[in-house]
């Protein structure tokens, strides 16, 4: 009986000690890997900072002669066009003040006409000793102040002239109109009574603030800040809105403030951008891509290539034979999904792309070659 229970305890541990064994025992195929060289090509690193984006023109609609407002000739948020009338101001006391000083130019091109005829008439007469110098001085006087009051009736006609013109309100520039601030019968002020915003679209800017040093580096890198540019005529960049996943919109670099802020050590620089669908709107926000550097030849990896080491980053590499060796690397920014190496690869090296986890330096794989897309994204 003692013999049967010993015999049946050594069946169940031998059972149960064997998958161990089997898990344990040496000889195994080396680990399989996915292997693969280096992305090599020509980038531009970028940088990224965020921004606003701001009208360049932008118009507050005022009163510029005092009434009240009789007609409102737009939709609120419409777009206007230069020269468009958007307002009517009660025109009738105007133009009253219009035709009297018509009138009164009228009557005082009489009175000169007359008094220059009178003046001839003197200075004939005079030739002849017929009529003494001091008639004829008078005389001139008096031509000489109706050729003044002819000269400050036309003035006081075209000032007539410009408060009738001014009844009318018209969009100064093309662009989106805002609401109106004021309805119609209400009285407005000159000069005081805002009537209603217009801000320009298309193009439109985008101003962002960029740290001292880093714009040392563009200033050296870039040649940014260095001349005088034209609007549209710089470094092109890109702009990414809120919730955009990629910037999609196109501008050019081409105005740097001539100062940097003492309080933020920062600069200003602003970029036009085209905005033909007016889908931008001034005062949102975005990020811009802007190009740190000159075109290089870049080494790119993916970022499951890479391994931790303590405090170091670690490519594995893999040799004809399969043996694995490990290299010190220094890493970069990403550029389309991938991680550029700064330092610690050439491009011709095969690294471990797949399978860091089952690796070890000195060790041998089972590599399985792929070939890495030229942009991960």
């Amino acid at each position: 009986m003692y013999k049967r229970r010993l015999a049946s305890l050594i069946v169940i541990a031998a059972a149960l000690s064997a998958p161990q064994a089997r898990a344990q025992a040496p000889g195994g195929p080396p680990p399989k890997v996915t292997v693969a060289k280096p992305v090599v090509r020509e980038i531009i690193e970028q940088d990224q900072y965020t921004g606003r984006f701001d009208p360049i023109e932008f118009v507050e609609v005022r009163a510029r002669v005092t009434g009240y407002l009789e007609k409102i000739n737009f939709t609120d948020g419409a777009t206007v066009k230069k020269g468009d009338v958007l307002f009517v101001i009660d025109r009738r006391p105007y133009k009253a003040a219009l035709e009297q000083a018509q009138a009164s130019l009228t009557s005082a091109k009489a009175r000169l006409s007359f008094s220059q005829t009178d003046l001839e008439r003197a200075q004939t007469l005079s030739k002849g000793g017929n009529i003494s110098e001091q008639v004829t001085d008078q005389r001139r006087q008096a031509s000489q102040t109706a050729q003044a009051d002819v000269d400050s009736a036309e003035a006081a006609l075209r000032n007539a002239q410009l408060n009738f013109d001014f009844s009318e309100v018209k969009s100064p520039i093309n662009g989106r109109i805002s609401q109106r601030l004021v309805t119609e019968g209400n009285i407005v002020i000159t000069d005081q009574t805002m009537l209603t915003t217009i801000v320009s679209l298309d193009p439109i800017y985008f101003s962002f603030t960029v740290d001292e040093k880093s714009f040392l580096k563009y200033q050296g890198s870039l040649g940014i800040g260095m001349g005088q540019t034209q609007r549209g005529k710089g470094v092109p960049i890109l702009i990414a809105l809120s919730g955009e996943a990629k910037p999609t919109r196109k501008g050019t670099l081409d105005f740097v403030d001539n100062r940097v802020d003492n309080a933020t050590g920062t600069i200003l620089l602003r970029a036009t951008v085209e905005n033909a669908d007016g889908f931008i709107k001034p005062g949102l926000f975005g990020i811009v891509s802007m190009p740190a550097t000159k075109p290089f030849q870049g080494v790119l990896i993916p970022d499951e290539a890479v391994a931790a080491n303590q405090d170091k980053r670690i490519v594995y590499l893999v040799a004809e034979d399969g043996t694995v060796s490990s290299r010190d690397v220094k890493l970069g920014p990403k550029v389309d999904g991938y991680r550029m190496i700064r330092d610690g690869l050439k491009g011709d090296e095969t690294i471990v792309v797949n399978g860091t986890s089952r690796v070890r330096p000195g060790a041998k794989v089972t590599p399985e070659s792929t070939t890495l897309p030229p942009s991960k994204t």
